[in-house]
């Protein structure tokens, strides 16, 4: 093979009427003829090639025709516009090199017939290698990457806070207990109440890392294993994080629009009801919400009656959010329905003041946040009445003695973003390796 510029399929668009270099896989193959149509992968796209069997060497022509799904080659040829080709570019393929070809007695076991999910879910490590897959993975990456760069624009330190945790940050039934030498730790829940400390010494700030639940759930929105950003502003309130949650999300929105349009439309994402996300968010109350649910229940279009006090289930949520075209902000819940740590609504002290951010199309809470309690006494109070071990939160009493302020944060879920984003069925599909109640391989 000659030494054309080695490119990305992503790239190929540069080189219209050059001769390039490709380095990837075989996705498929297609013959007609006397005419070869190869489909090749590099992990940034997919491109088709073409070889006329009477246009290049016999061994070239033989070589391509041999080929085996997922058989990684080196590819040369000349990049061709094509308005009728995926990309809008073909490859004229001259020379090739077989990096290693799949055997034909071990085929590759995922191959275009219909597969059931326990057996894409047990190839999960090859799975990724589909279209759909890799397309779904850039979509992810864009929105850790949208996250990131808002709020480094607007000045957030990122701050890493403990996986290991001595105590829950809202009760130890739903967490996974580590033996930690001689005491007993927990995967954390969240980085919530660590930012907090670190608000207070840098004053806004985020996390972004791994978080547990142990919950026994098979719902389409749960993961044990899932990602989470959380930033924290001292001296913010609540309406200062709804604008904050309101703009992270239309920005991420935005960035996927403008990024990865051609990606949403491998995964089949009517990308016009994202084309509506924009600010300003309707915000409703809790108390609003309950009556929209009772309201919609007399008319039949709900089963179950809901009743004031009770915190919002997934059948909830998505009659809500059918509601809006845009994501919804329920807020002002009852507070012992929520977390230990919510400030009290002065209006009402029987209203936390939270906010839940719910996605359209039935996609449930991306957003939960709220603005924390300053108060070292009523949170010493709340502690105790959670029948929490007061000595571990004996460092998160500290905050509240030594400089106390109003501050507020929240948490987003990168992989339900990424379900409502993609328009996915499952929340399984959004992450490289789910993690769920009956799947740890691979």
């Amino acid at each position: 093979m000659t030494q054309s510029p080695v490119t990305t399929i992503s790239e190929i668009g540069k080189h219209d009427g050059q001769s390039v270099t490709l380095r990837g896989w075989l996705y498929n193959l297609r013959e007609s003829g006397k005419l070869l149509f190869p489909i090749f992968r590099d992990g940034s796209g997919v491109i088709q090639g073409v070889l006329a069997k009477n246009a290049v060497a016999a061994e070239v022509f033989d070589a391509v025709k041999s080929l085996t799904q997922e058989s990684s080659v080196i590819v040369e040829g000349k990049v061709r516009a094509d308005k009728r080709a995926p990309g809008g570019f073909e490859l004229d393929v001259a020379a090739i090199e077989i990096v290693q070809r799949v055997s034909e007695s071990d085929p590759y076991p995922i191959s275009p017939k219909e597969h059931g999910v326990e057996f894409l879910m047990e190839h999960r490590h090859l799975w990724l290698r589909s279209s759909r897959q890799s397309s779904i993975l850039r979509v992810r990456a864009e929105i850790i990457k949208a996250v990131r760069d808002f709020f480094d624009d607007r000045g957030f330190v990122l701050t890493d806070s403990p996986i290991l945790t001595p105590a829950a940050c809202e009760g130890t039934s739903t967490l996974f207990p580590v033996d930690y030498f001689d005491e007993q730790a927990y995967l954390t829940q969240s980085g919530q109440l660590y930012i907090e400390a670190s608000a207070m010494a840098l004053g806004k700030v985020y996390s972004f890392g791994p978080t547990f639940r142990a919950e026994k759930s098979k719902t389409r929105r749960h993961l044990t294993e899932f990602w989470m950003v959380e930033p924290e502003v001292a001296y913010a309130t609540l309406d200062d994080i709804m604008d904050l949650a309101e703009g992270l999300i239309s920005s991420v929105v935005k960035k996927c629009l403008e990024r990865r349009r051609a990606d949403l439309d491998v995964i089949g994402r009517d990308v016009s009801k994202l084309e509506k996300i924009e600010a300003p968010f309707p915000r409703i109350t809790y108390d609003a919400a309950v009556q929209m649910l009772q309201e919609g229940h007399a008319q039949g279009a709900l089963e179950s009656k809901f009743e004031w006090g009770g915190d919002l289930g997934s059948p909830d949520e998505t009659y809500l959010a059918q509601k809006f075209d845009r994501p919804v902000m329920v807020h002002r819940y009852p507070a012992k329905v929520k977390a230990f740590y919510m400030e009290p609504d002065p209006k009402n002290p029987a209203a936390a003041l939270c906010v839940d951010v719910l996605a359209p199309e039935g996609y449930g809470e991306i957003i939960g946040g709220s603005q924390r309690m300053s108060s070292y006494e009523l949170l010493v109070q709340r502690i105790r009445e959670h029948g929490l071990p007061e000595e571990a939160f004996k460092w998160y009493l500290d905050l509240r003695k030594y400089g106390s302020v109003p501050h507020s944060g929240f948490g987003m879920g990168i992989e339900r973003a990424v379900a409502w984003i993609c328009g996915l069925e499952h929340v399984r599909e959004t992450i490289p390796f789910p993690r769920m109640l009956n799947r740890l391989y691979p």
